[in-house]
């Protein structure tokens, strides 16, 4: 059974350019994995070659091909290879990444009868403008499907350009098929924020002024009073620490317990500010005293901190875990976590809450980016949220909810 907004767009992708830009779970991929691929493929005129790109080829065979095989097996959907295609109903098809303009040379000399295209956002431009001179057979078609992000895109551009393009929008609320429960929690967790507008409602917002503007000091979803780790009633420990020598170098101590992250201690050092930078072992001394009488699972920093890792390597107490530092997701998934309740910080940590009042997106930019101040806190919370909560709570994210 497919929705009415899957029908408009099976009756309508005729077009050379053919998209789904909308929110998360609103059924674009769904139909592309069960429909439009299989049916593309099957009607190619030996034209040129079919193509499919993704953010990197691991997203694209996380996001595409994992749930195709689930719906038409491993017979009828194969996996990519080491010559970078894959064989999908008997048809060859070329899986590239499009991250990073060095897949540019990928696409040059190729001509394409078809591509598809998964996440077209989270694409380097220059790849997509090279896929655009590359699709240029007769019966060449183009299928993709993308989350709006800022209103200055290149992607917006495009679609409001006189090329011969189909676009479909789409809200959360346009797919029938999930559960209301999941549409509501997905509501509250983005409630406040620019992915809100992005995500539920399928709208190109910019990114401006505070970066988590429903976190407040007074709310005690967010700010607990006198948080003390109870020993043996299973809860696990972490430090995640954003490293700086002049900089400011912030280390924060989360206990995971009941389902709940809380940030009870904290340390930060401003080099700057203080008029001497601390030397690696001085950091490390901090890192003890900060730690005494808890049982650290491990230590999650920045992987940029080479010196600082070794040193604490080297002293042989702690096991180290390089922070996952994608800075865009690291804050997409600390607001759902902290919306969610998932997260919280102990009053005591001051200079975290701080940063939590000041951290705000940089409006001068056409693209995301927060601005590169009042920052370190903000760092290394996102890393913890990112590197180790949302896998100790077997949290989902947004993206993975697709279908």
């Amino acid at each position: 059974m497919l929705s009415s907004k899957q029908r408009e767009y099976l009756a309508n992708c005729k077009h050379r350019w053919n998209f789904k830009i909308g929110a998360t779970g609103s059924g674009k991929s769904w139909l592309d994995y069960a429909v439009v691929i299989p049916k593309r493929l099957f009607a190619l005129h030996g034209e040129g070659a079919a193509v499919m790109l993704g953010n990197t080829q691991g997203t694209l065979s996380r996001n595409v091909l994992d749930p195709m095989r689930e719906i038409w097996g491993s017979v009828l959907v194969g996996t990519i290879g080491s010559d970078n295609t894959a064989l999908l109903f008997g048809k060859k098809v070329y899986m590239l990444g499009a991250d990073n303009r060095k897949h540019v040379a990928r696409l040059q000399g190729m001509t394409v009868e078809y591509a598809y295209g998964d996440e077209v956002t989270t694409w380097h431009e220059e790849v997509f403008q090279m896929l655009k001179s590359r699709l240029r057979c007769r019966h060449s078609f183009f299928d993709g499907t993308a989350n709006p992000e800022s209103p200055y895109h290149f992607l917006k551009a495009f679609l409001e350009s006189t090329a011969d393009i189909y676009c479909q929008t789409s809200t959360i609320d346009d797919n029938p098929f999930l559960p209301p429960e999941f549409v509501e929690n997905l509501k509250q967790e983005y409630a406040g924020t620019v992915y809100y507008d992005r995500f539920v409602l399928g709208r190109w917002a910019a990114a401006g002024g505070l970066v988590y503007p429903f976190f407040s000091a007074d709310d005690p979803r967010y700010v607990v009073d006198g948080f003390a780790p109870k020993h043996g009633s299973g809860g696990r420990y972490f430090v995640s620490i954003d490293y700086g020598t002049y900089n400011p170098c912030s280390m924060g101590l989360w206990c995971v317990a009941g389902g709940v992250a809380t940030r009870f201690r904290e340390s930060y050092y401003d080099g700057r500010k203080n008029g001497r930078q601390r030397t690696d072992e001085e950091h490390y001394a901090e890192l003890e005293r900060l730690t005494s009488g808890i049982p650290v699972d491990s230590i999650i920093i920045d992987p940029s901190a080479a010196s600082f890792i070794e040193t604490i390597r080297r002293h042989g107490r702690y096991r180290v875990r390089q922070a996952e530092n994608d800075v865009l997701n690291g804050i997409r998934v600390t607001a759902c976590l902290l919306s969610a309740g998932k997260m919280q910080i102990d009053r005591s940590c001051k200079d975290s809450l701080r940063e939590f009042g000041s951290y705000r997106w940089d409006e001068k930019k056409h693209y995301d980016a927060v601005l590169k101040e009042h920052d370190h806190a903000m760092d290394d919370t996102r890393y913890f949220a990112a590197t180790v909560l949302s896998k100790e709570l077997r949290w989902v994210p947004w993206e993975r909810q697709r279908q």
